[in-house]
């Protein structure tokens, strides 16, 4: 059976568009797709741990929408061909609503799709201000680029992301500045706020915006809380 959702309209797709085009720039790989209560979730991997001595954080893109949708599902998909799917319905609607989006056929085990961020259960704790998530971001960036050579292999890369994105944040240490890398990445630090609301789930720290959300967790085995 071939798996659909409808957005209500060519905004809500050019939204959800937008942010996985994003998310494909940092990490080109899948995208997880939950649909449940008339909710679409989607899920994009911005750094994830490869292999028992990787110790990059897990931090997750998370954008939600309203969906016209009889079945429920929940499905992981490449995110290149998800963004086609989603520019040919755009063409096809001719600007009518709504939009009917195929979804692509499923991949394989993907490693951080097989941890799945609690919905409920969250607590708040004390907010983040934009202009520090921003100069967290940046920093890193900027460190990160100035310790790879040219041609750097994978492992490489990766040893150098987890050192540097899986570093506590100043204003709260059980946040990775990979949260803050993501925020920046998927564009949601845009808007006129300037205050992040923060929550906490067991492992789980989630950064919200009006724009989307950011789900950050520590390494199974780590001590810290």
């Amino acid at each position: 059976m071939t798996l659909t959702f409808t957005l209500p309209d060519a905004a809500a797709a050019e939204d959800l568009r937008t942010y996985l085009e994003r998310a494909a720039r940092v990490e080109d790989g899948s995208a997880r797709l939950i649909v449940a209560s008339g909710v679409l979730a989607a899920y994009t991997a911005i750094i994830y741990p490869v292999g028992l001595l990787d110790e990059a954080p897990t931090v997750l893109g998370l954008r939600t929408a309203e969906v016209a949708q009889s079945a429920d599902f929940d499905v992981v998909v490449p995110l290149r061909s998800l963004l086609e799917r989603i520019r040919n319905a755009l063409d096809a609607s001719a600007g009518v609503s709504p939009i009917e989006v195929g979804v692509p056929l499923q991949v394989g085990s993907v490693t951080w799709a097989a941890i799945t961020p609690p919905r409920t259960g969250w607590v708040p704790l004390p907010t983040l201000s934009v202009d520090s998530l921003r100069q967290a971001a940046r920093a890193g960036m900027s460190e990160v680029a100035e310790a790879l050579p040219p041609s750097s292999g994978d492992a490489l890369v990766r040893r150098v992301r987890a050192a540097v994105w899986g570093r506590q944040l100043t204003e709260q240490d059980t946040i990775p500045a990979g949260a803050a890398f993501a925020a920046e990445s998927l564009g949601f630090l845009s808007g006129a706020e300037e205050r992040v609301r923060v929550f906490e789930s067991g492992p789980w720290r989630r950064l919200t915006t009006a724009h989307g959300h950011v789900l950050a967790a520590r390494r199974a085995w780590s001590s810290r809380a």
